[in-house]
């Protein structure tokens, strides 16, 4: 092969700017948890000195990471720039954004549910295990608690935790994080639907405790590993709820991300 047609086969390579490499080293530290939560980096002159980088450079690298999320940069402050870790919450608003954009239904969340948690029931119940349904357990105890006290919005937000925590106790990483940024897009739309359907405190109260009673249920075919029994009833516990959120044109509603 002719030297000249070297060129037209491998293309140009982009050799990265020295930002860039700098934002991947603190993003891998970030990542690997070797930077927590709540740690500052060094200040500006130190890194500086450390890195063997100019001060545009640095900076333009924490741009970068400020973009992600990934650190916040107080102007003016003597202390580093403050670390976070990545989080569910940022990217299930931006899948919320590519969601909203390709005219996703609030219907399509909810047969998504359906898809997801009667799965991880069966899964729990072929194999019940102890630790599992003593976390479900918790869960239930703890909106019973709210519910008695009349914290009813509160216990809303415990119904979002039960259905965390019923795909978090199988152990699968994948699908708790999958389901973590769908649940976020439901409460979202759960809240605003209150909002705009306010209900009287006694019907709002035996809706819960219906739902309560329902959560308790499926904790006890669980334990019992009653396999098909669970799985039927979160079924229709999911289809119920499901018909609630999605009734009078709601289901229709696309999803709604940038809360107009």
């Amino acid at each position: 092969m002719a030297e000249s047609d070297y060129g037209g086969l491998m293309g140009r390579i982009r050799v990265p700017k020295n930002s860039e490499v700098v934002a991947d080293h603190f993003r891998g530290m970030i990542v690997r948890g070797e930077l927590k939560e709540g740690d500052f980096l060094p200040p500006e002159g130190q890194l500086m000195t450390t890195l063997g980088i100019s001060r545009p450079t640095l900076r333009e690298a924490f741009r970068i990471l400020e973009a992600e999320s990934l650190i916040s940069v107080v102007r003016g402050s003597r202390t580093g720039a403050r670390v976070h870790q990545p989080s569910t919450e940022l990217v299930s608003r931006y899948a919320g954004y590519v969601l909203q954009s390709i005219g996703t239904t609030i219907s399509d969340l909810y047969q998504a549910r359906l898809a997801i948690e009667p799965t991880v029931v069966r899964w729990l119940a072929t194999k019940p295990n102890k630790k599992a349904v003593a976390r479900l357990r918790e869960e239930v105890e703890r909106l019973r608690v709210l519910l008695a006290t009349g914290r009813y919005e509160d216990f809303l937000e415990g119904v979002t935790d039960f259905h965390a925590t019923l795909v978090q106790v199988s152990g699968t990483k994948t699908v708790t994080f999958l389901n973590q940024l769908l649940l976020n897009l439901v409460a979202r739309h759960q809240a605003d639907y209150n909002r705009r359907h306010p209900t009287d405190r006694e019907t709002h109260a035996k809706r819960l405790q219906a739902g309560l009673k329902s959560y308790e249920k499926v904790v006890n075919l669980i334990e019992a590993g009653d396999v098909e029994g669970a799985v039927a009833h979160w079924r229709l516990h999911l289809h119920n709820a499901n018909e609630t959120w999605a009734r009078d044109g709601e289901g229709s509603r696309l999803v709604d991300s940038l809360g107009r």
